[in-house]
């Protein structure tokens, strides 16, 4: 009974606590609204009342103004103390946003780790599942939440030998399971591909650099009465101690808990993402690390919105409150502190609270969403005119098959219909586009298979088959013909070609688009394109006209890179080449021609069997033009076209010269590859990673001219220079290269022919 009676006083001490806050805890304010400011005040006073937390502290920072709070208790056992700015907070699973995926991705910055590889690599337990390290950061690995804690258990290595021997429940990729397992085995992926625990590589890499002098693993080093305390276990309040049960057994912390900070430092690590990586002039990660952290990774059919280790839109987003439109991203921790950001409004808020203190019956999920509502508000800005569309890095689009549905097909009824498309003609949840019209009831009478066939996995010549669900004739368009046969056309009455194209002269669909139009010219018949995002861009133009004859990898004239959708081109072939077909475009809805497809919603598909990412497709104008010479291009590798290299090789002496050219928005690290399949299968190849540092200073098309100026200057005899204009088709450029005229000059001789190509494509841009 007397116990009972004391708990019943701690939210009247907690709150007399806050009405006597030392003077360092005075609010700072500078620009915020005085009234929102007074009402966070008021809703934070009336949590504390209300036995939600024993304390807090609130951090809000918008454009360089900043209002800060600490109220109430930092302990009320075993003894009363005030909250102060200055409090060290178990920050439970926001380790997972500060320090573990940061340390991954600056793994990946640096070439030693991959976000596709599958983690059976370091994992032979999962080496036939297919769960990668991207789905280990999104929680769609398909694992289950936690490891079970049954047998009492303890040590590192016991917890992860236990992790490592899970199953996935789900179908990886598929589901969002919020999972501390994922964190756990991104942690170890750490410490072997760094040779550093995640503890000391974060401190070295993250929380240094950053000035964040108060975040650390190991509380115990900091000033003791600073620490806020968190349950009572075995009778003894947890001071210093993770909270987290999984994180203490393992010695204290792990990749999902464990990190000990305070608001002041937070506010440091939350300004940096803001800044794209970099904070007082202190790179910590790239802009494209960044972006990729805080772009929507999951999928459009799953539940939810993830980045890499950020949330988004999910059931535990209520921090971003009422108004923080979709792009914002943020993260919250069982012990009751919870950060969000807004890159829209440039705002964040940390909100770190004791909730767990002292007997975990506090709860702060309704105090989550009201500050995120109220931080929002505080700034100023309508959010109302934002309302919740997505801001410019994550657009909601609709390619032209997504229109054609939502349309339900109404165009293309009581028309025979042969479909040209393979495994990327598909809606923005995956469903096939075959499926579909099949499905809808119209007339399909034949598919038409480009390069790679109709699924998109043969790299060679692709011979006539039959569809095995739908039971229709498929007839290749990369075998003994490239083009419809007037047979094959006599009985339709359109054609519809839905292929993904990835925004390069050489990379085939376009061409068979292209024969196909002419075809259907031929044979009177309609031409319709559902419109898809060009991946890689749609302002872009690099690289010399081809100004030739047509060939397939040269179809018609255009630069290396043409900035165009395949509606665009088809458009402009339809004129310049004097088709004439009846031709209809289904345009995409909602696109940017600024916006790459990370930028969008609509999730990527492998284009062919060797072109597996964004990341790839960005790097191909360049690296593609390198696929003809004497030169390994990753084909083979898990990361094609970001691997360059050749046995005679050395790749040391490579970086050098390439470094030496001070060319911007790459990164070069000398490595040694040994490919699978295509050119030097099963030798061992000296040579470069590419890593993308920044995409809006990378000339793709240009890096390709380097790669070949180096290698020629370097090995001359065994690279074959001469080859090198296979895809290139610029005998001017390959003179220039011999000359060692300098890529910066080779570049400028670019300028006529992409002004020339950017008045020429103007009629035919629908976005």
């Amino acid at each position: 009974m007397l116990r009972f009676r004391f708990w019943l006083l701690v939210p009247i001490l907690t709150f007399l606590l806050s009405c006597a806050n030392p003077p360092s805890q005075t609010p700072t304010v500078r620009g915020f609204d005085p009234a929102v400011l007074n009402e966070i005040h008021a809703t934070l006073e009336q949590g504390i009342r209300e036995g939600k937390t024993p304390g807090a502290v609130f951090w809000l920072h918008h454009e360089g103004k900043d209002h800060t709070l600490a109220l109430g208790a930092r302990s009320v056992l075993p003894q009363q103390e005030a909250m102060t700015l200055d409090s060290i907070f178990d920050v439970a699973s926001l380790t997972k946003v500060l320090a573990t995926a940061p340390s991954i991705m600056i793994l990946v910055e640096r070439g030693r780790l991959n976000l596709e590889q599958n983690i059976g690599r370091w994992f032979p337990g999962f080496s036939t599942t297919n769960v990668t390290v991207r789905q280990l950061l999104t929680h769609t690995s398909g694992l289950r939440a936690g490891l079970s804690r049954a047998g009492g258990w303890s040590g590192y290595q016991e917890g992860m030998l236990r992790a490592s021997q899970e199953k996935p429940v789900n179908e990886p990729g598929t589901r969002i399971v919020y999972s501390d397992i994922n964190y756990i085995l991104l942690a170890e992926i750490v410490s072997k591909v760094s040779g550093s625990p995640l503890d000391q590589f974060a401190l070295s890499n993250v929380f240094r650099p950053l000035g964040m002098k108060d975040t650390t693993f190991h509380p115990k080093g900091l000033e003791a009465a600073r620490i806020v305390p968190s349950e009572k276990e075995r009778g003894v309040v947890l001071r210093g101690e993770v909270h987290d049960p999984t994180a203490r057994v393992m010695g204290g912390f792990t990749g999902a808990a464990g990190l000990f900070s305070t608001a002041s430092d937070l506010s440091r690590f939350c300004r940096m993402m803001l800044n794209k990586g970099t904070l007082d002039g202190v790179k910590v990660l790239s802009p494209e690390s960044v972006a990729e952290m805080t772009r929507v990774q999951t999928k459009p059919e799953t539940w939810g919105r993830r980045g890499l280790g950020w949330d988004m839109e999910t059931d535990y987003s209520g921090a971003r409150g009422d108004f923080f439109p979709r792009g914002s991203f943020g993260h919250t921790g069982w012990t009751g502190c919870a950060i969000w950001l807004d890159p829209f409004s440039r705002t964040f808020f940390v909100f770190l609270a004791n909730r767990v203190h002292p007997d975990g019956a506090g709860n702060v999920l309704a105090l989550n969403r009201r500050l995120g509502t109220l931080s929002a508000k505080a700034t100023g800005i309508d959010f109302s005119k934002v309302g919740n569309a997505l801001p410019p890095q994550v657009l909601t689009v609709a390619n032209g098959i997504d229109v054609l549905e939502k349309e339900n097909f109404a165009r293309l009824r009581g028309k025979r219909i042969g479909l040209i498309t393979n495994h990327t003609g598909r809606n923005k949840n995956g469903r096939p586009t075959i499926d579909l019209m099949v499905e809808a009831g119209l007339q399909v009478k034949a598919l038409f298979s480009p390069e790679h066939g109709i699924r998109g996995v043969v790299d060679e010549k692709v011979g006539d088959a039959v569809d095995s669900k739908t039971g229709l004739p498929i007839f290749s368009l990369y075998g003994d013909r490239r083009s419809p046969s007037p047979d094959q056309l006599k009985d339709l009455d359109a054609l519809v070609f839905d292929i993904q194209d990835i925004g390069c002269r050489f990379y085939t669909y376009i061409a068979t688009m292209g024969l196909s139009m002419e075809a259907a010219g031929r044979a009177k018949i309609k031409f319709y394109v559902l419109d898809r995002v060009n991946p890689i861009g749609g302002v872009s133009v690099e690289g010399p006209l081809h100004r030739g004859e047509s060939i397939f990898t040269a179809f018609h004239s255009l630069p290396v890179r043409h900035g165009m959708t395949v509606g665009e081109l088809a458009k402009m072939f339809n004129v310049e080449r004097k088709i004439n077909a009846d031709l209809e475009v289904l345009k995409i809805k909602g696109w940017d021609r600024r916006a790459m497809l990370d930028s969008t919603d609509i999730p990527w598909v492998n284009t062919s069997p060797n072109m597996r990412s964004l990341t790839e497709a960005i790097l191909y104008p360049g690296v593609g033009l390198l696929e003809t010479t004497a030169l390994s291009v990753g084909r083979g590798t898990e990361t094609p076209f970001e691997l360059v290299g050749a046995p005679y090789v050395k790749g040391v002496d490579f970086k050098m010269a390439f470094d030496a050219r001070k060319f911007p928005g790459i990164r070069v690290e000398a490595v040694e590859f040994t490919p699978n399949a295509s050119i030097f299968k099963s030798n061992a190849c000296g040579g470069l990673r590419l890593t993308i540092t920044e995409r809006r200073l990378l000339n793709s098309t240009t890096l390709g001219i380097i790669l070949a100026e180096v290698l020629h200057e370097l090995y001359p005899s065994q690279f074959n220079l001469r080859k090198f204009n296979t895809h290139l088709l610029n005998a001017a450029d390959i003179s220039a290269i011999e000359s060692r005229l300098g890529w910066s000059a080779i570049q400028k001789s670019w300028e006529t022919d992409e002004k020339e190509f950017a008045r020429r494509r103007q009629p035919y841009l629908l976005y």
